[in-house]
């Protein structure tokens, strides 16, 4: 049997990701797990339960890293426009450096029944994720950053399509930057919209 080393579980961890997001979770056996791995079945089951618990590890992966970077990026503080455009930013890196997981995770809010595993709680940690942001938005309402016109979760539902429309197009064809320069100019739309202002109105006017 293959020696279980500390890397063991790093090297299922890569190959199953990539199983998984060429093949989706029902169409990914665990034999071709462990080949593409390089591992033994023993070796797999040894730091995994099973094919479910091996996904559900990805899935956390990707949605408790992105909590983290969330909740640092708030931490830093500064006024609500900043903290929103460093929470935009830090995800946008984490994108570019781990498409693949990004993606899986994408999924599983579109997956068919029994395209994944019930196990794996996806729309459970994403709604966490979302409640962060509701909440931001709560508190900045509450100390009059932003207007009442609109509820703190209709503003966090806006917000973060805005967001996740960007990394949806990017995931689908990346033939645009997801930097920080496109982080502020979503927190620029959605804070300020897309009306004209008093200067553009006259404008308009004079023409």
């Amino acid at each position: 049997m293959a020696k279980v080393t500390p890397d063991t579980r790093q090297q299922i961890l890569s190959a199953a990701l990539k199983r998984f997001a060429e093949q989706g979770y029902a169409g990914t056996s665990v034999q071709q797990i462990v080949e593409a791995a390089g591992v033994t079945k023993p070796a797999l089951y040894y730091h995994f339960r099973n094919k479910a618990g091996l996904f559900r590890a990805l899935v956390d992966w990707a949605h408790e890293e992105r909590y983290r970077l969330m909740q640092q990026a708030v931490a830093r503080g500064g006024s609500l426009a900043a903290q929103l455009t460093e929470i935009c930013a830090v995800l946008f890196d984490f994108i570019q450096d781990h498409r693949s997981l990004v993606r899986l995770a994408f999924a599983t809010a579109f997956a068919a029944p029994g395209e994944v595993p019930p196990e794996a709680k996806c729309l459970e940690k994403g709604w966490r994720n979302f409640e962060f942001l509701h909440q931001l938005l709560r508190r900045a309402a509450e100390r009059g950053e932003i207007s009442r016109a609109f509820t703190p979760r209709e503003l966090a539902m806006g917000f973060a399509g805005m967001m996740n429309l960007h990394v949806l197009a990017h995931l689908i064809r990346p033939n645009g930057a997801l930097d920080r320069r496109q982080a502020r100019r979503i927190v620029e739309l959605f804070l300020t919209g897309a009306a004209p202002g008093p200067e553009t109105a006259r404008t308009s006017k004079r023409r």
